[in-house]
């Protein structure tokens, strides 16, 4: 009875003392005793636990050591805490309280919960959980890379295929990025509604499937349509990919992952440059059915292409959900399995499998989000996916101004021009290189013509290719052309008397003030607006070939498709230095270091007077850009809240492709003309964004908010 006794003294002589102490304690980052107020606990001392039992909770037991009400019985529940004290001072309910009152405890749980999932990610180490979701969204970066290169590849062949116009294939050239600019800034804005891993796949199977489907379709229109739905996939991809990855990892290990990670953008380069010069070339590599429908070379190309997405989109199904995503929105008990997943997993890849997770709560933020639904007892299936839907669409609404309001108004604008003239310069050069390279050749080619005056052929039969020449003045009687091809090939103030033209394919031929008598066209493609001023007496078309076709193999697409591949890969040490550097020189030095280099590269242009000169200053500049990308891409996702961070990188990534648009359309204005325009506006736009970026916050030390 004494021990007793003095044992009660004890507990009633601390008990005020210590009560508010015991509550919560934080040393050194670890949370002892009980769980906090704020409704989390961060385990790991189990002794402490037995000591605040002893000392706060117990009221004693009796002579014969029997249980009797009130005394301790294990680690209280958090929640049981927050009962205890509402019970103290009660609360009002969350419907009658303010809502900014709502938001500022939320906000308030967010800080909190940020430092906490740090210290809960440097628990769960950095290894094979990381790498394995590193390579399921590497290909799906990479397939993001497939995709700004297809279209540039399959051009020369598909214009030929689908008879296109000039502003035909200007429009081809442009629509992925208008469709990557419209799913960019709508599937970004989803991910932090519906969840990361979800609309990921959504976005990747948008683009499997349309990727897949426009290799077989024969019509431009029906052409167009699906590479406008296949770039709104792939650009939903990109913001939700780096929000994704950025949630898995430490703020030790986050800018240099990050940036190893855009390293798949550059293999996707390379592999389309790759599979383009080994199949687009094999013309026979396809096959037709009857005289409509035609499945050649490049078709085989765009199917090859989709490999990646289709890829990611199976390895992204065996993947869990963002777990910070999770705690954001209130699913505290999935996000846990999922941390708690994450550690055992690296764990036991180190050799540690008996090592435990010892977290047991984790704060999760106020919920404030008013979601409408209407009951299924009253309404009909469609009004309840039209409220979810138009609710769904407003809280994403709500979400774009929400990063234009005074809290990151300036930073969102700040990142909007950087992102902008970064891809101005960038889009455009990368366009202009190649079809600089290309009017170089042209002119090349153009010198080499051979031209043939004042000849007589008769009673001669031509069943040979016919290119790159002009033929003035010439008289052709009771000629033959059968079986074969013109390319390149003019007929100016000449005579056609009693010939016949059979089995013939022409590629940029016209015949210009031309005298043609009596002469047979079966089965040719010389159409009549090949015939410019030309007087034609009693001759006479018939079956004329339909469509176009693939008749040329082009010498300069193997240089072509060789430039690509060079710029892609000079990447690789502007990716290797940014991703060790991105750490320790931090992500503002990186952006702007990288603008103003790639800007001095820009003035090399104007002794690129050579193909030689032009593919060596190409891969210079890309060499020295692929920086500033890398840290864009890792100070947009460190910037936003969890719940506006896929928003924000989608509006700036829409508006880094309208940036594109025009850079493409402006530089590509100028070639054959001058130099002078496209490399002063990229210079300037580099300059001023280089400038520009200094000004924005550095996030190397700041947790993920």
């Amino acid at each position: 009875m004494d021990d007793g006794y003095r044992n009660t003294n004890l507990y009633q002589g601390g008990r005020e003392a210590n009560q508010v102490s015991d509550d919560y304690r934080y040393q050194d980052g670890n949370y002892e005793g009980y769980a906090p107020n704020d409704g989390y606990y961060r385990g790991g001392d189990e002794p402490a636990h037995e000591e605040d039992a002893q000392s706060d909770v117990t009221e004693g037991h009796d002579e014969d050591d029997e249980v009797y009400e009130g005394e301790y019985q294990g680690i209280p529940h958090p929640d049981d805490i927050k009962e205890k004290q509402k019970k103290r001072a009660p609360a009002v309910a969350d419907e009658y309280r303010d809502r900014a009152e709502l938001m500022a405890e939320r906000m308030e749980d967010e800080e909190q919960l940020a430092h906490q999932y740090e210290n809960i990610i440097e628990e769960c180490g950095h290894g094979r959980f990381q790498w394995t979701l590193f390579f399921v969204l590497g290909l799906a970066l990479m397939a993001d890379g497939v995709e700004v290169f297809v279209v540039g590849f399959v051009l020369p062949s598909a214009e030929k295929d689908m008879c296109l116009s000039s502003s035909n294939k200007g429009m081809l050239g442009l629509i992925v990025y208008l469709g990557m600019m419209v799913g960019a800034v709508m599937l970004g804005g989803l991910a932090d509604k519906l969840g990361r891993k979800q609309c990921l796949i959504i976005s990747l199977a948008i683009n499997a499937a349309f990727a897949f489907l426009s290799s077989f379709v024969q019509g431009y229109g029906f052409f167009l349509f699906c590479r406008l739905i296949s770039g709104l996939g792939i650009g939903g991809s990109l913001p939700i990919v780096f929000a994704y990855f950025s949630e898995f990892l430490s703020r030790e290990k986050r800018g240099e992952h990050l940036s190893w990670l855009c390293m798949f953008w550059m293999i996707g380069g390379i592999f389309a440059s790759a599979m383009a010069w080994s199949i687009i070339p094999h013309y026979g590599w396809g096959f037709s059915m009857g005289t409509k429908y035609h499945f050649h070379s490049w078709r085989v190309f765009v199917l090859v292409c989709s490999l990646p997405c289709i890829a990611s989109l199976v390895a992204l199904k065996f993947m869990p959900e963002s777990p910070r995503f999770l705690l954001e929105i209130g699913k505290h008990d999935e996000a846990w399995m999922i941390l708690k997943q994450v550690h055992d997993t690296n764990m036991r890849a180190k050799g540690e499998p008996e090592r435990v997770f010892t977290v047991s709560y984790i704060k999760t933020p106020k919920q404030v989000d008013e979601f409408i639904e209407i009951q299924s007892s009253t309404g009909t299936w469609y009004q309840r996916w039209l409220v979810r839907i138009t609710t769904t669409l407003k809280q994403v609404w709500d979400n774009v101004l929400y990063c234009l309001t005074a809290q990151y108004k300036m930073n969102t604008l700040m990142l909007a021009v950087v992102w902008f003239t970064m891809a101005l310069s960038y889009y455009g050069l990368i366009v202009w290189f190649p079809d600089m390279i290309r009017y170089l050749q042209d002119e090349a080619y153009e010198s080499r013509v051979k031209i043939f005056d004042d000849e007589e052929v008769s009673h001669f039969t031509f069943n040979f290719t016919l290119e790159n020449q002009i033929h003035r003045n010439g008289e052709y009687r009771n000629d033959k052309f059968i079986g074969m091809k013109f390319k390149e090939v003019k007929f100016e103030d000449s005579l056609f008397e009693d010939c016949r033209f059979e089995d013939v394919t022409s590629s940029e031929t016209f015949f210009e003030n031309c005298t043609i008598i009596s002469t047979v066209f079966i089965n040719t493609d010389l159409y009549k607006h090949k015939f410019i001023d030309c007087r034609i007496i009693n001759s006479t078309f018939s079956m004329e070939k339909e469509g176009c076709h693939l008749d040329f193999e082009e010498d300069n697409d193997f240089l072509i498709y060789l430039v690509s591949f060079l710029g892609s890969l000079s990447v690789l040490p502007g990716n290797i230095i940014s991703a060790l550097l991105m750490d320790k020189i931090g992500r503002i030095k990186m952006i702007g270091g990288s603008m103003l280099i790639s800007a001095v590269c820009c003035f090399f242009l104007f002794f690129g007077n050579s193909e030689s000169a032009m593919i060596g200053w190409q891969c210079l500049f890309c060499g020295a850009s692929i920086a500033a990308w890398n840290a864009l891409d890792v100070i947009t996702v460190e910037l936003y809240p969890t719940d506006k961070r896929a928003t924000a990188f989608g509006i700036l990534y829409g508006l880094c492709k309208i940036g594109a648009i025009l850079g493409n359309s402006i530089f590509s204005s100028f070639v054959g003309i001058t130099k002078v325009v496209p490399i002063l506006l990229a210079s300037s736009a580099l300059v001023g964004g280089g400038l520009l970026a200094l000004r924005l916050p550095e996030t190397r030390e700041q947790v993920l908010m």
